[in-house]
């Protein structure tokens, strides 16, 4: 898993998996943000699992999905809105972790 620093304590990746979550939690993540949504290809992991997987290991999760290379006005203010409530560090993802870096720089929250 490739991991970006975007901000202090704020962290942008690929797809995770549930042993992934496990790894970022050892790690010290507390927020797990997820701009990817459900059915984007097959066989991603689900929403649903992730988040229980998340919570289980004490991590807040958090669903904000973006159609990859169709981030909206909306989108951005969604995030900006929220952001404050997050614990960090937290880490963003989405497929590629693209999408997410363009989201969180494009909200300007930090």
């Amino acid at each position: 898993m490739r991991v970006m620093e975007l901000a202090p304590e704020v962290f942008a990746t690929g797809q995770v998996t549930e042993q992934d979550l496990k790894l970022v939690a050892d790690q010290g993540i507390r927020t797990v943000i997820n701009n990817r949504p459900d059915h984007e290809e097959p066989g991603q992991p689900l929403t649903g699992d992730l988040q229980q997987a998340a919570e289980a290991l004490g991590m807040r999760y958090v669903y904000l999905p973006v159609v990859a290379g169709a981030m909206t006005p909306a989108n951005i203010e969604d995030f900006r809105e929220v952001y404050p409530q997050f614990e960090k560090p937290l880490l963003i993802f989405c497929r590629t972790g693209a999408r997410s870096t363009s989201l969180f720089n494009a909200s300007s929250v930090e």
